[in-house]
């Protein structure tokens, strides 16, 4: 496999919430980002957006693109229709449906638990504050506490303010596959109305025999719907 499962969190902040005490702790972060996302899954009843996915293999000269529409449901679930899709065939009808799969598996209720950051799935440890998208963030490293395959080892960036992860940095607790040298991926989200949104990932596989090959998803055009 040539990319791992992209695992996106999302974490609202109701308008006119007061923000909390700058904590000093990573507990105190993590208890703060529970309770946001606590108040996400109330609020949010459903939302769609675009997806851009550009693999691409330049040792090779190869590349691919799809364009998939993802529609996240009340129960957190997505589902995904794909619009278009073109370049590398092994891609296209491999890694890209796998890819897929994978996220659809990730999403459901009964598995979607395990890939969360928590402190059931993670270690957290304060590092400091840095600035992201002109916003001050607490920094932490994230180990995790389980070899799960929807979990990585890293470090998360969480909005002062908000309490919303705003960048993940890392790679996964498990090798996807013995084929796999390395992967190393960044994910960025972005703030829409009161929740925040993945706006971008990068992923760097390192492969045996392929060599190295990178994934960019492109994320855009959100709708969604909540009871305000």
């Amino acid at each position: 496999m040539l990319a791992i499962a992209l695992v996106s969190i999302l974490i609202a902040t109701p308008e006119g919430t007061a923000p909390a005490r700058s904590p000093r702790t990573a507990d105190d972060v993590v208890a703060a980002m529970m309770s946001r996302d606590a108040e996400r899954i109330a609020a949010l009843r459903g939302y769609t957006a675009m997806r851009r996915y550009e693999l691409e293999n330049r040792g090779r000269h190869k590349r691919a693109e799809m364009l998939v529409k993802v529609t996240g449901h009340e129960d957190g679930s997505r589902t995904f229709e794909t619009v278009s899709a073109s370049g590398w065939g092994v891609v296209l009808k491999h890694v890209f449906p796998r890819l897929l799969d994978a996220e659809v598996e990730s999403s459901r209720p009964d598995a979607r638990d395990r890939s969360r950051v928590t402190p059931e799935n993670y270690s957290f440890e304060m590092i400091g504050t840095e600035e992201v998208r002109d916003r001050p963030a607490y920094v932490m490293a994230i180990e995790p506490k389980t070899k799960n395959k929807f979990l990585m080892r890293g470090r998360i960036w969480v909005d002062v303010e908000d309490y919303a992860i705003v960048r993940i940095e890392g790679q996964p607790a498990k090798n996807p596959s013995f084929w796999t040298r390395s992967v190393h991926f960044t994910h960025e989200y972005q703030k829409y109305g009161a929740f925040w949104f993945p706006v971008r990932d990068v992923s760097v596989t390192d492969v045996l025999i392929v060599g190295t090959t990178e994934m960019r998803i492109e994320y855009f055009d959100y709708a969604f719907k909540s009871d305000r």
